[in-house]
């Protein structure tokens, strides 16, 4: 179509367009949008997206973060603060008020998982590892690793309870069938030619 830059500024549109004006779209959707245009080097527009999800839901989400597909965000996103080099894994819930970031004198940042349900106003700060079907209870601050599949709360927060599993009780409360993550799967080796020519 041409420069990265009317690229940038088409898909920008379309995207609007489909999501009845700017007002329309969630912090989520505006926060993808500027994260394609970043990966595909678009000067300006995801620096102006960012501006835009920080004046309609008072939210930092910046387009350099990783956040997997599928990740919600609840109330559109209203005041979550996500640091720039965060990773999030796929189909989170992430409720309103949470901040993923740093701590002072720390440069590791936030590993979250995938599945995993975060309760409104929770901190997950520093170099921590949040598994896959974790529970984050409102308000806790998350300091350090959380299991896979367990509930955690409080200040600082710590084991509530160890779900025996995690994917029948994420099936149960949330309606929903997680998706095979193709990516891990196991792929079979292929022998060096060296071997087969023998």
């Amino acid at each position: 179509m041409g420069t990265p830059v009317l690229e940038g500024w088409y898909l920008a549109w379309v995207t609007v367009q489909q999501g009845r004006g700017v007002m329309g779209i969630d912090a989520i959707g505006l926060y993808r949008l500027g994260h394609k245009l970043h990966q595909r080097g678009v000067p300006v527009l995801p620096a102006m997206l960012r501006k835009v999800i920080h004046f309609l839901h008072g939210s930092y989400l910046p387009p350099e973060a990783e956040i997997g597909e599928g990740t919600q965000l609840g109330y559109g996103g209203m005041g979550i603060v996500i640091h720039k080099d965060a990773k999030i894994g796929r189909h989170c819930l992430i409720s309103h008020q949470v901040t993923v970031g740093g701590r002072s004198g720390l440069k590791e940042l936030p590993v979250i998982g995938d599945y995993v349900r975060i309760g409104a106003g929770a901190k997950i700060l520093g170099p921590v590892h949040i598994g896959d079907f974790a529970i984050i209870g409102a308000n806790a601050v998350v300091v350090k690793d959380v299991a896979p599949g367990a509930v955690v709360g409080g200040i600082p927060a710590r084991e509530i309870r160890k779900d025996p599993d995690p994917l029948a009780t994420y099936e149960r409360e949330m309606g929903l069938r997680p998706q095979v993550d193709r990516r891990n799967e196991v792929v079979k080796s292929v022998p060096p030619l060296t071997s087969i020519a023998r």
